[in-house]
């Protein structure tokens, strides 16, 4: 059933790098442009959405490419660490560490169900 994730087919792997492209082009654009405001506030939303984001793309970049997964997290969290860098720089916008922290914790979130997702099911391990 998740095999897609741990050994991805030629196909799946394309696909997943043109969404990984695309993910990383919404959010870069999200974070790096002048912010919206609804109206309406719920708290820590904008720390879930860092989380959601990370953890997104680690799916992706997992499906995507076929590097080790310490790599991965070490490009991701260096992604979360330009966003920060970018927005410190930015008067409309302001660096927080927690926003980072959001970060790094959705793509370890990923890594750490992948990782009992395969010690669940043998047939996965790779």
């Amino acid at each position: 059933m998740m095999n897609f994730v741990i050994a991805p087919n030629r196909q799946q792997r394309l696909m997943a790098r043109m969404l990984f492209m695309v993910a990383i082009a919404v959010t870069s654009y999200l974070v790096f442009s002048r912010p919206v405001h609804s109206g309406v506030s719920l708290p820590h939303f904008d720390k879930v959405m860092h989380f959601s984001a990370f953890f997104a793309l680690a799916l992706l970049m997992q499906i995507a490419s076929g590097i080790k997964q310490r790599w991965q997290i070490l490009l991701l969290a260096l992604y979360a660490l330009l966003i920060e860098a970018v927005q410190y720089h930015l008067t409309y916008r302001s660096a927080e560490l927690l926003d980072f922290a959001a970060d790094v914790g959705g793509a370890l979130l990923f890594y750490a169900l992948l990782r009992a997702l395969k010690l669940c099911q043998p047939e996965l391990r790779s």
